[in-house]
């Protein structure tokens, strides 16, 4: 059975940097689409950026200019860099492995003064 473990959430203040992590086992890493999303409270679950096995990236809007999605395939890793964040970036941020429909349980992001 596959798991997706995140790490690297926490309380930051408007204008800082998180960096998550989320390292994968039990599955085909280099062949899957890896995703991070987001859900805020009583809010939707949204995508925030995805990359390809070939390191093909994109972004909605909101993520453009500040976050970066990468990936290590030797370690299993997809990373999301955040910068310049808001307090709207508040949200619990999943990640996902598109191919073979893995999610993992999450990680909160909090951006307050």
């Amino acid at each position: 059975q596959g798991q997706l473990v995140e790490s690297g959430g926490g309380l930051v203040q408007p204008g800082g940097s998180l960096r998550l992590s989320c390292e994968a086992s039990e599955i085909h890493f280099n062949i899957n689409i890896m995703a991070w999303y987001r859900q805020a409270p009583g809010k939707q679950r949204e995508l925030v950026a995805s990359i390809t096995p070939l390191r093909r990236s994109d972004y909605s809007d909101f993520a453009k200019g500040r976050f970066t999605i990468s990936r290590d395939n030797a370690k299993n890793t997809v990373y999301l860099q955040m910068n310049n964040l808001r307090p709207e970036d508040t949200a619990v941020y999943y990640c996902n492995a598109e191919t073979e429909r893995y999610w993992g349980q999450g990680t909160q992001v909090t951006v307050a003064s």
